[in-house]
């Protein structure tokens, strides 16, 4: 290759785009020498151009650069950096390794790609990744904007890219199957389900080979690349099709009234320990980029449970998190994000948890993120457990006890009905700031990590054998229930029992107060077996049935009304606690009983719970008796204005089956007593309604 080579320039970061060229430019604060190197084939065993970086010309500060005339976007590249490898003073150059660089807009992994030639020594050309050149501008939106939905306005759908399709039964091509233009093709779906966003599991690119022995790392918390969309989700296999692919993908849900979340993982990297592979960041400088034990012979600090731990709050590693995140706003328009183990990005250059970490704030205040959402996961690997006192005034935060209470209170748990009354209103127990909106609470009650909801009421434990760690791995504190029987039944009162489970479980997630989100396939009973850790189970026990769709109809039409009754009724959009409703802004009166009106029962042993929420603008009054006893239980009925023609009518009752379960309002039956029997763990929502009313 002749190429025309120029000094360059150290900003920006990364390979950027200009009429005659490309400039590259990279930081290593303690490297002796950078190669820069050109590949024609993903496969090569060697590059087609070595580029050696001059310190006296090519370097400024910490910043090597180059420019390379008659080069553009979709050309391959990668580093080779070169310095002492002294692990006990941090030092893990090794010029043998092929380096990603951490600004790559897109990666390529050849057919010949594999982790262990990133961990053994010697060179690793053949086998590694290799960044691609992309210029960010070429690509027509459309006119595409984010969406901005307020998150009283919001259900999330926790989505998993591949997984979503990759079942043959999925109707796709072949080609299609796991793929962003997979998904695509399955809007329609999610619109007629009714859900306003999307988040995503990873797709930033990680390592599928970062998994025991010949498995697959599948949920992708696993990132090696976090400005490049992962390429195993792409239908195309050309360099830039990744990219392009995911943009179109993001159009067409903005289209279809979708939001896109992604779920970020800057907590840690696919690069392991002291013993782990060398990608990208520990090739360049490893204590700038990762928490190191100074006491201990500088091993890696293991916050994220994943071998190391990154060291957010560092100087470069800071810019690099917002570049990243700007990156994905501005240029591929995605609506906000999940921090995965966000409480990592609280701890210091040392480990320490901080009182207003830097990146934290920075991220809060940013004005190109200013108009996302920013989710956190608020614990860490370490202990660190920041639910309800994560910093900040924008952050929402995944709020684990709902989904631990919740479990609990409907598997008949004693001493579990004032916990489980907080997260009906809220969490005003954890979210006490004056300022905090409950709809920043995200309720849940499965996520990708544990069992599904299908398996929340099939099993006592988990059984995780075919992850390959002898069923050590995965939660032990699941708050499930099998409903009488381990595993899949034909017994059919445990089937009947575990589908109401199921449709409380549903009815207490879309009327309790907070944004709800909900997980892929939980609305069809997609099952792992009783798998709790599906993370490297990429086949048919992760994947979505999509005969499910037609085998679970009842449910998933249930689902869909459950979605609509929460997004059409404004108490639960209200901006103010309900638990403050005699407060001159609440527009809720909320007044709790149990079997008998006004005598709610709060002791430890308390199985029911009832309650009359009142809406004063849109005078919308409802009426929820919740029953997890395992005997029927009679409630008294609050009186309606006679003069008004007021009556009660039953809107949603989950021991009736589809379709009597839900009713709208126009054609829910009416109760005529002063009372209702409300049959064993079940829930039963009325309304009120005038003669008037339609």
């Amino acid at each position: 290759m002749n190429a025309d080579i120029r000094h360059g320039r150290s900003y920006p970061l990364g390979a950027t785009v200009f009429p005659d060229g490309v400039n590259f430019s990279v930081f290593s604060r303690n490297c002796q020498s950078v190669e820069l190197l050109l590949f024609d084939d993903p496969n090569a065993d060697r590059p087609s151009a070595v580029i050696p970086l001059d310190p006296q010309k090519n370097q400024t500060f910490y910043y090597w650069h180059v420019f390379v005339k008659g080069i553009g976007s979709g050309q391959l590249y990668g580093y080779r950096v070169f310095g002492d490898h002294k692990p006990h003073e941090g030092l893990y150059f090794d010029g043998w390794k092929v380096l990603l660089d951490p600004y790559a807009r897109a990666v390529i992994a050849g057919d010949n790609y594999r982790r262990e030639a990133a961990v053994n020594k010697g060179d690793n050309c053949k086998y590694a990744m290799k960044s691609v050149v992309v210029d960010s501008k070429l690509y027509d939106w459309e006119g595409d904007e984010p969406l901005r939905y307020p998150y009283k306005e919001s259900v999330i759908y926790e989505l998993h890219v591949g997984g979503f399709t990759r079942n043959p039964n999925s109707g796709l091509a072949k080609h299609l199957q796991g793929t962003f233009a997979g998904l695509i093709k399955k809007i329609p779906y999610l619109k007629s389900l009714g859900i306003t966003a999307v988040e995503l599991l990873p797709i930033q690119q990680f390592d599928e080979q970062d998994a025991p022995g010949n498995l697959i790392n599948y949920w992708g918390y696993s990132p090696i690349a976090f400005f490049a969309p992962h390429v195993g989700y792409s239908s195309r296999k050309d360099p830039l099709g990744p990219v392009d692919e995911f943009r179109d993908m993001v159009k067409a849900l903005h289209k279809a009234g979708i939001e896109v979340i992604l779920d970020v993982v800057f907590n840690h990297t696919a690069e392991g320990n002291e013993k782990g592979p060398t990608y990208s960041f520990k090739g360049l400088e490893a204590a700038a980029y990762y928490i190191l034990e100074t006491h201990y012979g500088y091993s890696f600090s293991n916050y994220s449970g994943c071998g190391n731990t990154f060291k957010t709050n560092h100087s470069i590693v800071r810019r690099f998190i917002m570049d990243c995140l700007r990156y994905w706003v501005s240029m591929m328009h995605v609506d906000g994000f999940r921090f995965d183990l966000a409480s990592v990005l609280s701890r210091d250059e040392s480990g320490e948890p901080l009182k207003n970490p830097p990146i934290l704030w920075s991220i809060e205040s940013d004005p190109i993120l200013a108009g996302t959402k920013i989710i956190a996961e608020a614990w860490d690997a370490a202990g660190l457990y920041q639910v309800g006192s994560f910093v900040g005034h924008r952050w929402a935060e995944w709020n684990g006890p709902f989904r631990d209470d919740v479990r609990q209170f409907l598997k008949s748990a004693p001493f579990s009905i004032e916990k489980f009354v907080h997260r009906l209103t809220g969490s005003q127990d954890l979210y006490h700031k004056h300022d905090r909106e409950p709809n920043r609470s995200i309720n849940f009650i499965t996520s990708h990590d544990g069992f599904t909801l299908n398996d929340l009421v099939s099993y006592n434990m988990k059984h995780n054998l075919k992850n390959l760690e002898n069923n050590r791995d995965g939660g032990d504190h699941n708050f499930s229930w099998n409903c009488g029987e381990e595993g899949p039944t034909q017994n059919p009162h445990t089937q009947r029992l575990r589908l109401k489970q199921i449709k409380n479980f549903f009815t207490i997630l879309m009327i309790a107060q907070g944004t709800p989100m909900m997980t892929m396939g939980d609305e069809i009973r997609r099952s792992q077996l009783g798998n709790n850790n599906a993370y490297c189970q990429n086949n048919p026990v992760s994947w979505f049935d999509w005969d499910g769709v037609k085998q679970h109809k009842p449910l998933l039409e249930f689902v869909k009304k459950l979605i609509r009754f929460n997004l059409t009724h404004e108490m639960f959009q209200e901006t103010e606690f309900w638990q403050n409703s005699h407060g001159n802004s609440s527009s809720t009166k909320l007044s709790w009983h149990g079997i008998k009106l006004a005598e709610p029962d709060w002791s430890p042993v308390s199985h029911s719970i009832a309650y009359t929420i009142e809406h004063l603008q849109s005078k919308d009054m409802f009426h929820v008796m919740i029953n997890a006893y395992w005997e029927p239980l009679v409630f008294e009925l609050p009186a309606l204005p006679f003069e008004e023609g007021c009556r009660w009518h039953e809107r949603i009752n989950t021991d009736k089956t589809w379709p009597k379960d839900y009713h709208e309002l126009a054609k829910a039956p009416a109760v005529d007593s002063n009372d209702l029997k409300v049959e064993a763990r079940s829930i039963v929502v009325l309304q009120s309604k005038t003669s008037r009313s339609k």
